[in-house]
């Protein structure tokens, strides 16, 4: 997990990771298949049902005759096993970012950057995303790294590992518990 204030360089590292936008100067390479998810859900969720935006997420080279089998296997990753053909906008916030994570899936992205993924969530719901994300990375099979930026401090408590980003620039990466503990320690002076 990434913490930092606003305006500290979170949102726009996620945007350069993954293409959005190019550095002013140097490069920025990446081994892995990155995959944006917004705050907002409906920013990113285009379709109509749940089938129709994972299709649209799919690769134009995969091939057509297992596709809803892969949109299947997706959903179920996530927990949306029932919804293939349910309307979008009848999903809750928490199954509209679950609904995310499966177009990431089926995109065949292997690096997930979460960008506030729980911010706009109730707690259950925060819970079934943080937990869903926990079970795609800690997959033996197709391994999924995921850095998530947060300001919800008690997510620091389910990462493998975190940082701080200030003044653009990203502090080594330490145990979520520790990194708890020195951003309290620093919001006390």
């Amino acid at each position: 997990m990434l913490v930092g204030k606003n305006g500290s360089g979170k949102s726009t590292l996620f945007r350069l990771i993954s293409g959005l936008i190019r550095p002013d100067r140097g490069r920025i390479f990446c081994a892995l298949k990155p995959s944006l998810m917004f705050q907002n859900p409906d920013h990113q969720l285009l379709m109509p049902t749940c089938k129709s935006e994972l299709m649209l997420c799919l690769p134009k080279t995969k091939p057509l005759n297992n596709v809803i089998e892969v949109i299947q296997c997706a959903l179920a990753k996530v927990d949306l096993e029932e919804m293939l053909d349910r309307p979008i906008h009848t999903l809750s916030g928490g199954q509209k970012q679950r609904l995310a994570l499966a177009g990431a899936l089926v995109s065949n992205s292997n690096l997930f950057l979460l960008d506030e993924p729980t911010a706009l969530l109730d707690p259950e719901s925060q819970k079934s995303v943080l937990e869903v994300v926990k079970n795609l990375t800690s997959s033996p099979l197709n391994p999924i790294t995921a850095i998530w930026v947060t300001h919800r401090l008690e997510e620091l408590f389910s990462c493998d590992g975190a940082a701080i980003i200030a003044n653009k620039n990203i502090s080594n990466w330490n145990s979520g518990s520790k990194v708890f503990q020195e951003l309290k320690s620093l919001a006390v002076r």
